[in-house]
């Protein structure tokens, strides 16, 4: 079914902020159709604006690229008992997301080009945030025989990767590396050495002690991607290190761009606004892959993000059902949803003063969209009008239960943030609007 063609709207009176360039300060934006004609400073008085054009009186807040979420999961295809791609789109675009790209692990796996086509078909289908795929690295996630990377990169896949599992050994990783820089695509890891991590189910130290539960050590990720790196120089491949946690993960990265190696990271709001505290009282909506760390790795993760070391923030969405979720904490599954609470969280590092707005709206717009070259998170003229209007300094409290995801497992429940997305655009169209005054 052909998605409503939008008419030509006029955003006026707002803050444009566009970190790709530096553009910072009062102007107003005009979208015909689905794409961006003009924008700037002083662009058009009302007056002046043909017959016909709307106008979105956006009453001085911020107005900038929409957000680019490039780790999250889908549900569905296989576990639409835990979300559906209509509940997760709805999430998203509360939350001012308008691209994001999904992990392989479904069922059946993204490792054929069915699959890919279906996750694009779906999401056009129901025409609310566009949904890009990672091709497994791997047929089945297995780890021992890399997937048909050259039919899923023909087919739309934007990167390779595990997903939630680690290419565990090397000689695959280094084929995996190899095969994926012919086609100048990234393999992205989850770097958790999975003989130290196995059997743990929080981060090891003195609250797991405290708690009686397994953990999982800090050097777990720094030994993975120790290996993955030495491959790296070996092949020269694109790298991408997923949800950085910890301070030794961040050293032996830090060491690797100072060589030049082609590679990057993320991190996701869990990792620099939570601690392993979270999980105090068994609090099963805090357990996650990987574990919150100790406050010391929290404040790396902080650095690491003001010094531009982190390249990107991530919501790193995984929902889970009740059933999953409201266990015995060892047996409970791992993971939180994040879409609705990426913009919030991220503007902590702004409203803490640890860095300036653009930067901050950088690591969730334009940078995760350059690691991927995907056409997002900016501001173009004849670009799509992928847009969030939100105001950063509302403050509310996250209530897991009126999220838009089917699944309600976010570790954030019941906290305090500030910044309140009040529109979504996509294409031209608003696919989610709250509180905005707008005349005709």
């Amino acid at each position: 079914m052909a998605l409503p063609t939008p008419g030509r709207i006029a955003y006026i009176k707002a803050r444009l902020l566009d970190p790709a360039t530096g553009l910072d300060g009062p102007g107003g934006l005009l979208a015909d159709g689905e794409h961006i004609v003009d924008f700037g400073q002083g662009l058009f008085q009302p007056e002046s604006l043909p017959e016909g054009t709307r106008i979105v009186d956006c009453c001085g807040y911020c107005l900038a690229p929409g957000l680019v979420d490039i780790r999250m999961q889908l549900r569905e295809p296989g576990y639409e008992y835990k979300d559906s791609m209509q509940y997760t789109c709805l999430s998203a675009v509360k939350g001012g997301v308008t691209s994001m790209v999904c992990l392989p692990n479904t069922i059946p796996v993204i490792d054929n080009v069915a699959t890919v086509e279906f996750i694009a078909r779906r999401a056009r289908l129901i025409g609310l945030t566009k949904v890009y795929a990672y091709g497994a690295a791997t047929k089945g996630l297995q780890g021992i025989e890399l997937a048909e990377m050259g039919l899923l990169a023909k087919a739309g896949a934007v990167g390779f990767t595990d997903g939630i599992h680690p290419i565990a050994d090397a000689l695959v990783m280094r084929r995996a590396l190899s095969y994926a820089g012919t086609f100048g695509l990234t393999i992205v890891q989850h770097p958790e050495e999975p003989s130290l991590a196995a059997g743990g189910v929080m981060n090891e130290g003195e609250v797991a002690t405290r708690l009686g539960l397994a953990g999982i050590p800090a050097c777990a990720e720094s030994i993975l991607l120790a290996r993955d790196l030495r491959l790296v120089e070996l092949t020269g491949s694109r790298y991408h290190a997923a949800h950085i946690s910890t301070a030794e993960g961040l050293e032996t990265l830090c060491r690797a761009k100072d060589k030049g190696l082609p590679v990057s990271c993320d991190t996701a709001p869990f990792y620099f606004a939570l601690n392993e505290l979270a999980v105090s009282d068994y609090r099963t909506f805090a357990k996650l892959s990987p574990p919150l760390r100790c406050e010391r790795d929290r404040q790396a993760v902080m650095e690491g993000l003001c010094l531009g070391l982190i390249d990107a923030i991530v919501s790193d969405h995984a929902p889970q059902d009740q059933d999953s979720k409201r266990r015995p904490f060892a047996q409970a599954a791992s993971g939180g949803v994040g879409l609705e609470t990426l913009l919030a969280v991220t503007l902590e590092l702004y409203q803490n003063g640890h860095m300036s707005l653009l930067s901050a709206l950088h690591l969730v717009t334009s940078g995760p969209a350059n690691l991927l070259g995907l056409e997002a998170g900016r501001l173009i003229r004849g670009g799509a009008a992928d847009l969030v209007l939100f105001t950063p300094d509302t403050a509310w409290i996250v209530v897991a239960d009126v999220m838009g995801s089917k699944s309600k497992n976010s570790p954030f429940d019941n906290l305090p943030v500030q910044g309140r997305v009040l529109r979504t655009v996509i294409d031209g169209r608003t696919v989610f609007s709250a509180a905005v005054e707008e005349s005709v």
